[in-house]
């Protein structure tokens, strides 16, 4: 997830670039558009608005081709939903990030009986470097260009990162780029070239790190209450769909005196008494 995180927050900090590249529109009128879709909420990577040519550009990054539903078809349900909302023209490209031989980064379409719906599929470390070096904003998935010396191409987009004059978007541009390079080479190689940035000080690093904490909590809080209904059913039998959901919005604390209270439940009624205490 880092690795989306951090082209999200690229695409925020810079939009008008990666529809440059993508759409060769040169616009400074490029809005971020919500990402949360009508109907079932539905998260995409990144959606941008292109009002002066009326026109929709949809992101999605990838690092790992697996995908579930299939890519092709989460890609089509995008589409209906945001023509049904803005009836508009809709391009759509697929950027994968780190090179692979699945046959999954290979496929650029939908279809199914009569339905069939294509869209763009980028290897990233297939295109060439040129303009991905040329726009400041893009030299973060410069480092993952097509190259027959990794390192050189590296040495480049540091050279070029390290003359942007230090400001919040330098340090934005470098973070990225380092945590991006991360995908293909070892930490010492990054240090070596790029010029001394606080990652701990950084914006997107920091929000990287809030998302890292709070899916490990919400990771352990899970275990915690796998464990508990493990020994609950061990003691008590089977526990009931209502009294899981219940255990389920326990906090940690709750979860604990939870598993030290079940020792004593001699049956299920003994467990419904302790959660309905919890609300009084």
């Amino acid at each position: 997830m880092a690795y989306d995180n951090t082209l999200k927050y690229l695409v925020e900090q810079d939009p008008e670039a990666f529809a440059q590249w993508l759409l060769g529109t040169a616009s400074t009128d490029v809005q971020i558009l919500k990402t949360e879709l009508s109907l079932e909420p539905v998260r995409v990577d990144s959606v941008i608005f292109l009002r002066t040519s009326n026109q929709i550009l949809h992101l999605e990054f990838q690092t790992l081709p697996q995908s579930r539903p299939s890519l092709p078809m989460r890609i089509l349900d995008y589409w209906v939903r945001l023509y049904r909302q803005y009836s508009c023209e809709i391009e759509q490209a697929v950027i994968s990030l780190k090179p692979t031989t699945s046959e999954a980064v290979f496929i650029d379409r939908f279809t199914a009986t009569k339905t069939a719906h294509r869209h763009r599929v980028i290897r990233i470390w297939e295109e060439e470097p040129t303009t991905l070096l040329s726009i400041p904003s893009l030299l973060p998935l410069a480092v993952l260009t097509q190259t027959d010396v990794p390192a050189a191409l590296l040495q480049q987009v540091a050279a070029q990162v390290n003359i942007i004059e230090p400001s919040s978007l330098w340090q934005t541009i470098s973070t990225c780029a380092q945590l991006l390079a991360g995908l293909v080479f070892d930490s010492e190689q990054i240090h070596q070239f790029f010029r001394s940035v606080t990652m701990k000080e950084s914006v997107i690093y920091q929000e990287i790190l809030r998302e890292g904490l709070q899916e490990g909590l919400q990771q352990g809080l899970q275990a915690e209450v796998n464990l508990i209904v493990r020994q609950l059913t061990r003691r008590l039998g089977s526990v009931p769909q209502a009294l899981q959901k219940q255990i389920q919005g326990l906090s940690i604390a709750q979860l604990e005196d939870l598993g030290e209270a079940l020792l004593d439940f001699s049956g299920l009624p003994a467990l419904e008494s302790w959660l309905a205490n919890l609300e009084r």
